[in-house]
């Protein structure tokens, strides 16, 4: 087909370019079990319009995804979900939701590449959801921190029996948020920065 000029042109929204003065881009993992919101997430903290690969769920997956807890929901991530925030005006975080439902775990080898740190998002409503998330990190040796969404029927636990149960060092942080709410999930990021800043602060030479 031969191009006219008077055939539309698509392409990045002007709000979605990229700030001239960035000078670094972070790549940040969100990762968690199916349903905790990882999608959400992104889509409230996002700047530009984010990219989901969200599919409506269909009987198919009756006996082979668990939605416990998720009921619901009627639609899952296959792919990713990416999104951009500029924390400065020369620093930019670029995000990754993973995919949640089991069957699409083998994505998470490519999404983790190159990624300076993760978030895991955890509904308390299924703790063990995230043993096997968090030990796959452990594994890659990906830095993260623990965002407790907090759903309204979800039971509250003190930090201390979250951090027991999921038998994580003192020194990762655990803090909850609402990630609806793009303060919230901001606050998330910036603990995740502050963390990954203490650790370099550590290896640094004396």
């Amino acid at each position: 087909m031969d191009f006219k000029s008077s055939d539309p042109v698509t392409g990045p929204r002007a709000e979605d370019h990229l700030p001239h003065t960035a000078q670094a881009g972070v790549k940040i993992v969100i990762v968690g079990g199916f349903g905790v919101g990882k999608t959400t997430m992104v889509g409230s903290v996002s700047e530009i319009r984010p990219l989901t690969t969200e599919e409506t769920m269909t009987q198919a997956g009756i006996g082979v995804d668990d939605n416990y807890g998720s009921d619901s929901k009627t639609a899952t991530t296959v792919a990713m979900d990416f999104g951009r925030i500029s924390i400065t005006d020369q620093l930019v975080l670029y995000l990754f939701g993973t995919p949640g439902q089991e069957r699409f775990w083998f994505l998470w080898n490519g999404l983790f590449e190159g990624a300076l740190g993760a978030v895991v998002l955890l509904d308390t409503r299924r703790l063990e959801v995230s043993f096997d998330v968090i030990g796959r990190l452990e594994e890659r040796g990906v830095p993260f921190v623990v965002a407790v969404n907090t759903f309204p029927d979800a039971p509250r636990y003190p930090v201390e029996e979250l951090r027991s149960a999921l038998d994580l060092p003192r020194e990762i942080p655990i803090v909850e948020c609402d990630v609806r709410r793009r303060a919230s999930s901001r606050d998330v990021l910036m603990t995740l920065l502050r963390f990954l800043h203490s650790l370099a602060r550590a290896k640094a030479p004396a």
